[in-house]
């Protein structure tokens, strides 16, 4: 029986690989086996990264509508609530996007193949603190021709201000950053002015700490500490609590935010999954909230590290806590 050619997939694999999708590069990726097989582990890996194209693809459509190129002027009638840059439209150039703790830029390099290189502008930027992957990212870019994605070697705070990156991006990605890298990542957004924010936390053990150092404090003053009084629990209502001031703060600073599950809690445990949307609108109320979360558990520490911008953006100054 004659051998397909290498570009079409077979039946079943077309099923689960998205049209116009390089298979080259998913073999690069080591989702393909070199015989072009996908094996089960390859392929909940590609499931996450293709729910997560889909969200993104749609934020991608709102700046720039699906046509060959990529006009660098702001789309004719979009509304201010579907992402209005503070203080201007869509950069010279073209979209912009940073992936935070890019890792081997699984994200990038399909939003590439898939978005990016249909489009004469446009630019992806993977930051990465491990140099060996960045190294490997930019010669899988180099070899497949994708001249617009630049790799940099830099943690997500140091990214901020990299003069390698400009001064605005449009959508700012963060998928597993761990910890603190989704604070920075958001903080990042928010200096660089981004339309949107998508984000996938993982590892959410600051607040934990926090809880922990001042457990027999409040222990004795409050019944809600009960919530956190066993080990177990504190990690628990750290992680649940992290990304529930994550979004009041985004929301303090102007943006829509949506809440919701990136894939089935049978793939990944690390699943929740944060979209924001620049509308313009700072909700002072969502400050006030985020004020009252940060007394009650004892947090207030984290106003001088992680919450800076509420004075500028919401109006609502909590520094004197």
């Amino acid at each position: 029986m004659p051998r397909k050619p290498a570009h079409q997939p077979n039946t079943a694999l077309a099923d689960e690989i998205r049209p116009g999708q390089s298979l080259e590069l998913l073999k690069e990726l080591h989702i393909l086996t070199r015989d072009g097989r996908l094996n089960q582990d390859s392929r909940r890996k590609l499931k996450q990264v293709y729910h997560l194209y889909q969200f993104i693809e749609k934020l991608l459509f709102e700046i720039a509508p699906p046509c060959a190129t990529v006009s660098a002027e702001p789309v004719d009638g979009a509304p201010s609530s579907a992402g209005t840059r503070p203080g201007g439209g869509q950069a010279a150039g073209g979209i912009t996007l940073a992936d935070h703790g890019a890792g081997k830029s699984y994200l990038g390099f399909i939003l590439y193949d898939l978005f990016f290189k249909q489009r004469s502008s446009g630019h992806i930027y993977g930051i990465e603190t491990r140099l060996e992957l960045v190294q490997k990212s930019q010669d899988l870019a180099a070899r497949l021709g994708f001249a617009r994605m630049t790799f940099l070697p830099l943690t997500v705070a140091q990214s901020a201000s990299s003069d390698q990156l400009p001064e605005c991006i449009d959508i700012v990605t963060a998928l597993h950053a761990c910890d603190t890298a989704t604070d920075d990542a958001i903080a990042f957004g928010l200096q660089k002015r981004a339309r949107f924010m998508v984000l996938v936390p993982c590892c959410q053990a600051e607040v934990a700490r926090v809880l922990n150092q001042h457990k027999a404090l409040l222990l004795g003053r409050s019944a809600l500490s009960e919530l956190w009084r066993h080990p177990l629990h504190t990690r628990e209502l750290g992680s649940q609590l992290t990304n529930v001031l994550r979004c009041l703060y985004l929301q303090a600073c102007g943006y829509q935010v949506t809440v919701t599950e990136l894939v089935g809690w049978e793939h990944s445990l690390k699943n929740e999954l944060i979209l924001a949307r620049y509308s313009g609108q700072p909700q002072r109320a969502a400050a006030e909230r985020l004020r009252e979360l940060l007394v009650q558990f004892g947090l207030t520490d984290l106003i001088h590290t992680r919450f800076t911008c509420l004075t500028d953006n919401a109006g609502v100054s909590i520094s004197g806590v």
